[in-house]
Order: C-alpha cells, then structure tokens, then sequence
C-alpha cells in the first residue's frame, strides 16, 4: 500500500503556491479574465463622458435661457433698474452652476484618464501575451502620461514630442471651455454690481476683467491640484521606453 506523502510547507519567507499563478492559470482564462476587465473600463468611460456631456449642456442651456430672458427685459427696460436687478438674480445662480459644472468635468476628466491607464495596462498584458500583435495596435500599452496622450490622440504620433501637443490640447478641453464661459458670467455679474455702485463703465469693465482673471486663475489652480493629486496616487507601472535608450518590447 502507498502511503502519499503530504506536501511540504514553503520555506521561511516564501509564498505558498497561488491557483492563479502562471503554471496553473490557461491561457484563454487569462485572455477571458482581461477581456472582461477591458469592457468593465470601456463602459465606465461611457457613463462618464455622458456625465460630462450632460453636464456642460445643463449649464449651456441654463445660460442661453438667461440671455434670453435678459434681452426681453432690456428691450421691455431700456436696460434700467429692472434689468439690473433681474441680471443681479440670475447671474449669481448660473455662475453658481457653471463653477459646480467645471468641478466635476475636472473630476470626471481625471477619472476618464484612470480608466484609460487601466486599458493601456491591459493592452500592455495581451502584447506580453501575444508581442507578435503590436504592429497593429494603434494606441499605447503604457500608463504613463506619454502613453495616455496617445491612447486619447492628443499627439501626432508614439515618437512625437508630447509637450506642445498636451498644452494645445488641454486648452480645447471640455473643462477649460466651461470655465472660459463662466468666468466671463463671473465678469459680467461683477460688472452689473460695479454699474449698481457707480462706478461708471469704465470702472465697471475693469472690475469686469479683474474678476475674469481671478476666476480663471483659481480654477486653473484647482485643475492643476487635482492633476497633480492624480499623478501622485496613480505611478505608471509600464512608462513609455525612453526613446534614447534600445526600445524593448512590451
């Protein structure tokens, strides 16, 4: 009779076998595994650009209602006391919506650039799988910032210089927009209570400047701390071979 011997415990230090290590995980499980994590991602990133979408057309529509509904009570009062008034309850309340709205498009932006990090590892875990497919692959397998401007084809190309492409880019974004738009609301407001004041016109396009700059200033602070926030709790763990160095194959 055979007497089966029990395995021996690992060694001090050493970790016991895994049923998901390489030698015990097939291929097609593997394959399985990071394919429904690929579609996990993709469907997160299309909730999260409708967020965004709805977002910034809340606060456009919200907007165009105001200027209408200021231009029928200019025409009905000769831009009087009226005007001012009304201008003075609305404005602050689309202001409001638009700072709200710009937050978020920040956060959802930053959120999107994760879930795209995601992919690119993924895609960076099928070339290991299968190296002899990256000639077709048109997007990066690198989470870093590199990998994520080409993966969102914010750079002409994988041997492309990033730097300009990312600042031009940046200003064009969803977010920027918004906050453009609402910091001239933020104007506009200010300069209405200047004109309430006394100040005069010019004195009321000054205040009306000032306030554009000072609320675009702070929520480019607000973008740049969130971006930076990000990259702290988000280290890139395939960068982008330097291209000085041989290129290795993912």
């Amino acid at each position: 009779m055979s007497i089966e011997r029990m395995p021996s415990p690992p060694a001090p230090g050493e970790l016991p076998p895994r049923a998901g290590d390489e030698a015990t995980t097939p291929l097609t499980v593997k394959l399985q595994i990071l394919a429904t994590e690929h579609w996990s991602l993709l469907a997160t990133r299309s909730l999260t650009w409708n967020e965004s979408f709805s977002r910034a057309s809340m606060f456009l529509s919200a907007l165009s209602g105001t200027i209408v509904a200021l231009a029928l009570v200019a025409q009905a009062s000769a831009f009087g006391e009226p005007f001012e008034v009304f201008s003075l309850v609305l404005l602050p309340v689309v202001f409001f919506l638009g700072a709200g709205t710009y937050v978020r498009l920040v956060q959802a932006n930053l959120e999107d650039a994760r879930w795209v990090a995601g992919m690119n590892r993924l895609r960076h875990a099928y070339l290991e799988l299968a190296p002899e497919l990256e000639p077709y692959f048109i997007t990066s397998s690198h989470d870093d910032e590199t990998g994520l401007s080409v993966t969102a084809a914010a750079s002409g190309g994988r041997d492309e210089d990033t730097g300009s492409s990312n600042l031009l880019h940046g200003l064009v974004t969803t977010p920027v927009t918004i906050g453009i738009v609402d910091s001239m609301v933020g104007a506009v407001m200010v300069g209405v209570v200047g004109g309430r004041l006394g100040s005069g016109m010019n004195g009321s396009l000054a205040l009306g400047v000032i306030t554009f700059l000072a609320t675009f200033f702070v929520m480019a602070r607000y973008y740049s701390h969130e971006y930076v926030r990000f990259k702290r709790g988000n280290e890139p763990r395939f960068p982008t071979p330097d291209e000085k160095a041989p290129r290795d194959r993912p």
